[in-house]
């Protein structure tokens, strides 16, 4: 059980999110950045779906037992006690020992996991925290200081899965101006040419008014928004609709399910962590047009990386 002493920014209890609900409405929820989740479960051998804190500010904690957790992402360095640790490994944790994570420079998400998960409440087959909901996680709202994180049964002996990094050729290349990779939309054809090169050329900011609903950007207006209206349709996170202002809007992990702006692209699932990470205000991002194939090659390989990039102490030791 980790005890909250201070909880500033948002954080909030996140597991996979909820397949299968879209159709009566219900936002997916989950991660912001799936793959540094992911990752932050593998490390600590539980099954990549648990639930684990996003973490959007500056947290201490302390653990009331022996545990063993992983941090990664971007945005948060950590320390344990008085030692300092790179994010991206597993660390063993005494009892009475604090957690310290402080928000680093660059960077908006990082994920906290610990040996067996954390236990919330459980609606619709998921923990995730909805905000505007108000369910999952801890009775739906963020994490505060007095909480405590019950943590689940480890399915391994503690010792096994500590001291474990992720390499770092498996990470994503997060950056402050990302190029991120995008297929076009299904009303892609409503918008004239020189729209869509723009689009594609141009550099975009994402606007402090995002949010885990949904990044608004902020650059060259794309004509064609004033003619973006729809029927209201379906919407995947990573969707890039166009409203009026001409200014495009991409989808987060707790965006509706239906929209009526026309969708000039979908960023892919490989590189919508680079988006994710990037900091409302300051960082700035490019789009490049990709095939669906070579998306879903990307991301196979980036899954595959992952798998392979999990180092235990004993394959540092002999060079495995």
């Amino acid at each position: 059980m980790l005890e909250v002493l201070e909880a500033g920014g948002l954080v909030t209890m996140q597991d996979a999110g909820r397949p299968g609900w879209r159709r009566y409405g219900m936002p997916f929820s989950g991660p912001m950045d799936a793959f540094a989740f992911r990752a932050a479960n593998l490390l600590v051998g539980n099954p990549s779906s648990a639930a684990a804190v996003e973490i959007g500010g500056d947290v201490v904690l302390r653990a009331l037992y022996d545990c063993v957790i992983a941090v990664t992402g971007a945005g948060i360095e950590l320390s344990i006690n008085s030692w300092d640790f790179p994010l991206w490994g597993s660390y063993f944790v005494r009892g009475g020992w604090q957690i310290r994570l402080a928000r680093a420079r660059f960077g908006m998400w990082a994920y906290l996991a610990a040996a067996g998960g954390f236990d919330g409440q459980l609606v619709l087959g998921s923990r995730s925290t909805y905000l505007r909901g108000r369910f999952g996680g801890l009775d739906g709202r963020p994490i505060q200081a007095g909480d405590r994180l019950t943590i689940l049964q480890p399915r391994h002996d503690l010792l096994e899965v500590a001291a474990r990094k992720v390499a770092e050729e498996a990470r994503p290349a997060y950056s402050a101006a990302p190029a991120v990779g995008v297929i076009l939309g299904p009303q892609s054809h409503r918008f004239h040419a020189d729209d869509l090169a723009i689009f594609l050329s141009s550099p975009y900011h994402v606007n402090l008014a995002s949010d885990r609903m949904g990044y608004r950007l902020d650059g060259a207006r794309l004509a064609n928004g004033s003619q973006s209206d729809i029927t209201s349709e379906g919407m995947a996170m990573g969707s890039i609709q166009v409203p009026a202002d001409g200014q495009p809007i991409v989808m987060m992990a707790d965006c509706a399910t239906t929209g009526g702006y026309a969708k000039i692209a979908c960023v892919t699932s490989a590189d919508l962590p680079l988006l994710a990470q990037c900091t409302p205000g300051r960082d700035q991002v490019r789009f490049r047009q990709v095939t669906l194939e070579s998306a879903q090659v990307s991301y196979r390989m980036q899954m595959d990386r992952l798998k392979a990039g999990i180092i235990g102490a004993e394959d540092e030791r002999w060079g495995g």
